[in-house]
C-alpha cells in the first residue's frame, strides 16, 4: 500500500464506533473471526429450546441453514430454527445486529443507522421496530408510594401511511387550531418516586375520565396517593376508583405543595420531547415502540447490544423491577 493510501486508510478510523474498533484489533492480532450475533442467537435458543408449532421440547438437528442451526420436532415434524417464532425471524445480514443494537442505544437516526452500517434504510427502519416490539415490554408492573400523573400531546402524524385521512402537511406542519384538538395525540405518563415509568397513547384530543379507568387501574397501588395537576378528568377518575389524590394548581404558579408536586413525571416529559426531536417527526402508529425505547434509555435497563439482542427474543437478563 502506497504512503498515500495509507494515510487515506487510517483516517477513516475515527469513524468506526468501539466494537468496529474491537473485531479490527481481533483480525490484526490473528484472532479467528466469529459471528458474536448469530453465537449470541444460538445459546439464547439452546437454553429453551422448543418447538414454536406444538411447544414439545423434544426435537434434534436437522442440518444449517442460512448460518443458524435447525432443528426436526420429534412429536410434529416441524422444523425450525432459533429464531423462528421471534420478532427476528426471517431477517437478513445476522452479522450485523449488534452493531445496530449499538445504534439503537445511541439513539441513531434510520439514516444515520443505514450509512454505518452499508445497508439500506429501509432495512434499519423494519430492524428498529422488530428490535424494540419485545424489547419495549420490559416495564415495571406496579406503581407505589406517591405516584405522579400527567399528559402531554405530540402532533398527530400518519408519517408513511398509504392513505392520508386530511391533507397531507409539508414536513410535518404545525397545529391549526388553538389549545388542544384532534390535530394532537394525547400521552399520559405515570411515574412514581423511585422512577418507575408508564406511558400510554390514549388516542386523539384531550384526555378523558374514562381513558384514566382505561389505563391506570391495572398499574397502580390502592393506596398510592396521585399527584396530578388540576385537571378535571383525574379528579373525577381518582374519585371514582377510590384512590388519594392531591392536585396542584400550575396555572396559578403553585408548583409545590410540600411532597405534592408533578416536577417528576413533567422533568420525563422534557426528556421525552427532546429526544423525539432527533426524528423529525414520528408516525403517530409507532409512537408505543418509541416510548418503549425512550424507557430503555433513561432507565438505564439495557445497557450493552448483547442485552438488547437477548431481549429482542424475549430473554430479560435484568432484573425486573415492580
Amino acid at each position: 500500500m502506497q504512503p498515500a493510501q495509507w494515510k487515506t486508510f487510517i483516517a477513516q478510523f475515527t469513524a468506526l464506533s468501539q466494537r468496529q474498533r474491537l473485531a479490527s484489533i481481533a483480525l490484526l492480532r490473528g484472532a479467528a473471526s466469529q459471528d458474536a450475533a448469530v453465537a449470541l442467537v444460538e445459546s439464547v435458543a439452546r437454553q429453551r429450546l422448543h418447538c414454536p408449532a406444538c411447544n414439545s421440547s423434544h426435537a434434534h438437528r436437522h442440518g444449517h441453514a442460512h448460518g443458524l442451526q435447525r432443528y426436526r420436532c420429534v412429536a410434529c415434524g416441524r422444523t425450525f430454527n432459533a429464531l423462528t417464532g421471534t420478532p427476528l425471524a426471517r431477517l437478513r445480514h445476522k452479522t450485523l445486529w449488534l452493531n445496530y443494537a449499538d445504534c439503537l442505544l445511541a439513539s441513531a437516526s434510520v439514516r444515520k443507522a443505514a450509512s454505518q452500517l452499508g445497508v439500506h434504510r429501509n432495512t434499519t427502519f423494519r430492524w428498529r421496530h422488530r428490535f424494540l416490539s419485545l424489547a419495549k415490554t420490559d416495564r415495571p408492573h406496579c406503581l407505589h408510594g406517591i405516584a405522579e400523573a400527567d399528559e402531554l400531546y405530540v402532533l398527530e402524524s400518519q408519517k408513511g401511511a398509504r392513505q392520508l385521512t386530511r391533507p397531507a402537511r409539508r414536513r410535518g406542519g404545525r397545529v391549526r387550531k388553538r389549545g388542544i384538538s384532534n390535530e394532537q395525540v394525547c400521552i399520559l405518563v405515570a411515574r412514581d418516586r423511585t422512577g418507575q415509568t408508564l406511558d400510554f397513547v390514549t388516542g386523539k384530543g384531550a384526555l378523558t375520565k374514562a381513558q384514566l379507568h382505561a389505563c391506570l387501574p391495572p398499574v397502580i397501588d390502592k393506596d398510592v396517593l396521585l399527584v396530578t395537576d388540576g385537571h378535571a378528568a383525574y379528579r373525577a377518575f381518582a374519585r371514582e376508583a377510590g384512590l388519594s389524590h392531591q392536585a396542584v394548581n400550575v396555572r396559578a404558579g403553585i408548583r409545590v405543595q410540600g411532597a405534592a408536586h408533578v416536577q417528576n413525571v413533567n422533568a420525563y416529559h422534557s426528556r421525552l420531547r427532546g429526544w423525539l426531536r432527533i426524528f423529525h417527526g414520528v408516525a403517530s402508529r409507532y409512537l408505543p415502540n418509541y416510548l418503549g425505547w425512550r424507557w430503555i434509555l433513561d432507565a438505564g435497563r439495557i445497557r450493552s447490544p448483547e442485552t438488547l439482542l437477548k431481549a429482542t427474543m424475549g430473554e430479560f437478563p435484568h432484573l425486573t423491577m415492580t
